[in-house]
């Protein structure tokens, strides 16, 4: 089988400073690695169901330990199809902005899809929850009009670094590492320097990777 590497494409404007990001990345990783497939996961492409009806049925009755109807496990299909796209994947990529100090809500619908019960995770009413999926490293590309590389900035918070950091532990993924490009609005020679300082050193772990 051939190696693959996932991609988690998450900006809706292909000149996004996390989509150029992405791009300098995969030219290494490309170089590199030329029998790698790469899957890309255009989230604004690809069609996600929506986290209601059937498939919100489906996880409690998962986690109850009933039978699935039709309609449930049609949409419980759904999600494990997208899982398993991310399982399947030795390495993965995810490129996104950060909206709001959080992440856009098409990357959060694809976390809401994926983490399952008896999907992603397991619960267990003594011991507690326990991941499904395995470790494989992970970079995340995460572009903000601020600069929050060294914590708040001007009294604004990141939200997003700990919520993915977070997200992805919970379903087995730990080795995890984030490349920051910020800030990417305001004065042009601050965005100009955040940008290839990211640039440069995403296309020496996009070599390495």
């Amino acid at each position: 089988m051939v190696a693959k590497l996932l991609h988690l494409s998450c900006s809706p404007r292909a000149d996004s400073e996390s989509s150029a990001g992405a791009r300098v990345f995969l030219d290494g990783f490309r170089q590199a690695r030329p029998d790698w497939d790469l899957d890309v996961v255009d989230l604004w492409r690809e069609r996600l169901p929506e986290f209601s009806g059937p498939i919100v049925e489906a996880k409690y009755a998962r986690m109850k330990a009933e039978s699935f109807n039709d309609a449930q496990r049609d949409s419980f299909a759904e999600a494990e199809r997208m899982a398993m796209r991310f399982s399947l994947a030795e390495r993965v990529l995810i490129s996104a902005p950060m909206w709001n100090f959080g992440i856009p809500y098409k990357l959060k619908q694809w976390f809401d899809i994926v983490i399952q019960p008896g999907l992603t995770f397991h619960f267990d009413p003594v011991q507690g929850y326990f991941p499904l999926l395995k470790d494989r490293p992970t970079v995340v590309i995460l572009a903000s009009g601020s600069d929050f590389a060294t914590g708040m900035n001007r009294g604004r918070i990141d939200m997003a670094t700990p919520y993915l950091r977070e997200a992805l532990r919970f379903i087995g993924v730990s080795n995890v590492r984030f490349v920051p490009i910020g800030p990417t609005a305001g004065a042009a020679e601050p965005v100009r320097a955040a940008r290839e300082t990211a640039h440069r050193r995403l296309a020496q772990m996009g070599k390495h990777f």
